[in-house]
């Protein structure tokens, strides 16, 4: 599916969130950086909101590299239900194996517009000639999004309606302070309670309701689109979160630390 370039001009560079994410997990030479950055400032594409990158059944092509906006993984049933199964944030790399497939088996959505850039199969393959710790920081990378999958059965399976929204608003954090997009107790959240609810098995109703109960309780507020969470370790204790399923070697003092404190 092709989508729509975007010229390279100064306004659009911006910090190398995909190389700030990897080095939290695994140490990065400056060589190693340095491809990072290449694969960053190459050829942007951009997708407005709402539209699919890439759909169920085609051919997976490339690797999408997130450099802004939101996405999500899903699958469609017949008639017309939906369930989000990921969201991937700026700087993730989308379905990083998925080349190795001859039909992707799930579609990907931009809920926000953004832009990407695209990695070829050659791409990653440079990579593991040259570069064996980027390798290595990519297979930990697919290793912690299968965690995050492991987390979400077990809010479909067996966390209550507040446990599983306080969970995910948790995951959110705690994903995007390590690239240095939240701080403070506050970050984006441009997803509607739609997105939520297909994401954790409710009804918007209940999201809605389930947000306000949280709210009520002084542990989040969502207003103009942005997540603000007046007390991180309430909303940790809450969700019954432990950051440690997210495998970072490196965390930041925020939502993490207050989890593992909370959670000993």
């Amino acid at each position: 599916m092709k989508h729509q370039p975007i010229a390279r001009f100064p306004w659009l560079e911006q910090e190398n969130l995909l190389a700030r994410r990897l080095d939290g997990c695994v140490e990065l030479s400056p060589a190693d950086m340095a491809t990072l950055d290449r694969f960053w400032r190459g050829q942007r594409n951009l997708v407005p909101a709402n539209r699919d990158i890439a759909r169920e059944g085609d051919f997976p092509g490339s690797i999408r590299l997130l450099l802004s906006g939101w996405a999500c993984r899903y699958k469609m049933l017949p008639d017309g239900r939906r369930q989000l199964m990921g969201f991937f944030l700026p700087g993730d790399l989308c379905d990083l194996n998925s080349f190795l497939l001859d039909r992707l088996d799930h579609s990907l959505l931009a809920l926000t517009p953004i832009r990407y850039v695209a990695l070829s199969a050659s791409d990653l393959e440079t990579v593991s000639h040259s570069h064996p710790n980027l390798v290595k920081a990519f297979h930990h990378d697919g290793l912690v999004h299968a965690a995050i999958q492991r987390e979400w059965i077990i809010s479909l399976g067996k966390r209550s309606a507040l446990e599983r929204l306080a969970h995910l608003l948790c995951e959110f954090y705690t994903r995007l302070e390590l690239v240095g997009l939240a701080r403070d107790g506050s970050c984006e959240l441009p997803i509607t309670q739609t997105e939520l609810a297909d994401a954790i098995g409710l009804s918007p109703v209940h999201v809605n309701r389930t947000l306000r109960e949280l709210r009520e309780r002084d542990l989040v507020v969502v207003q103009d689109r942005r997540l603000h969470i007046p007390d991180l370790a309430g909303l940790s204790t809450v969700a019954l979160f432990d950051p440690a399923f997210l495998h970072l070697k490196h965390r930041a003092p925020g939502m993490a630390e207050s989890s593992r404190m909370q959670l000993s």
